[in-house]
């Protein structure tokens, strides 16, 4: 089994939510930090772990990422970390997979699913003591903010729609 370390500066989480039920919002977090044990020959036996920093998110609109990191929305003051880990659960093909991932968001912790593709790897001169680079691409089912502790009251309603992330 390889240990892989998460490189911060090509690593990032992405998401898509819905605003105001009419369109989406992208944004993303840069920092993010962990590591995975994996061997090609032996995928189900991977493990991965790591944490993102939620006090960074960016969705190119400042107001918004102000109020991302509310109360209302990821309460950075008081959970200023995502975690997740997870493994390798089958081999859907030569490289992708499918995995699953404890992911806790706000002090609640949830299962989520990952499609996973192993993208190979491949001598790199850019790392001093790191020449191997094997990068991965993972997308997850979209739980509703409801399933994961992100909702939030507004007027008039008993909690914001339905959205969807990461």
């Amino acid at each position: 089994m390889t240990a892989w370390t998460f490189e911060p500066g090509h690593t990032e989480a992405e998401f898509r939510a819905r605003h105001m039920m009419v369109t989406w919002v992208r944004g993303l977090f840069k920092d993010v930090h962990g590591h995975m044990e994996f061997d090609y020959e032996h995928p189900l036996a991977s493990t991965f772990e790591g944490e993102i920093d939620v006090t960074r998110i960016w969705t190119g609109e400042a107001d918004r990422d102000a109020h991302l990191r509310t109360p209302d929305f990821f309460d950075v003051d008081s959970h200023p970390t995502m975690t997740f880990s997870g493994r390798i659960s089958e081999r859907i093909g030569d490289s992708h997979y499918k995995a699953l991932a404890d992911l806790t968001v706000r002090g609640v912790t949830r299962e989520v699913s990952l499609d996973v593709a192993y993208l190979g790897q491949w001598e790199t001169p850019f790392w001093e003591g790191e020449e191997t680079a094997a990068p991965c691409a993972a997308s997850a089912s979209r739980p509703g903010r409801s399933s994961t502790a992100m909702t939030s009251e507004w007027p008039g309603r008993t909690s914001c729609p339905a959205g969807e992330w990461w």
